[in-house]
């Protein structure tokens, strides 16, 4: 799949799933809800209740920036299946007038 076509497929899909490793190696994979600017992908830790605010995923990008973040389109047809798999690292942003650029 060429450059266009992976951004394409990207840009239309809801939702990807975050991989993290923890401090004893272990992999940590959550959804999230993204958005695409340039060659920065942005993900959302928004309001929505949550058992706590102290998030694994922001610990462990904390503590090993390495994350894979995970595009997948499935149907009964095999045919159509596809994935994209990106791997970059990872920080955690806090200002609010980049957020607010994004949003």
């Amino acid at each position: 799949m060429d450059a266009t076509a992976m951004r394409r497929r990207i840009a239309e899909m809801p939702v990807a799933r975050l991989a993290t490793v923890d401090v004893a190696g272990r992999p940590h994979v959550v959804p999230i809800c993204f958005v695409v600017d340039g060659d920065t992908l942005y993900f959302a830790v928004d309001a929505k209740p949550k058992r706590t605010s102290d998030l694994k995923r922001l610990r462990n990008i904390a503590a090993n920036p390495s994350v894979s973040v995970l595009f997948d389109h499935y149907e009964d047809d095999w045919s159509r299946l596809w994935w994209v798999r990106i791997d970059g690292a990872a920080h955690v942003k806090t200002r609010l007038d980049e957020t607010r650029r994004l949003v």
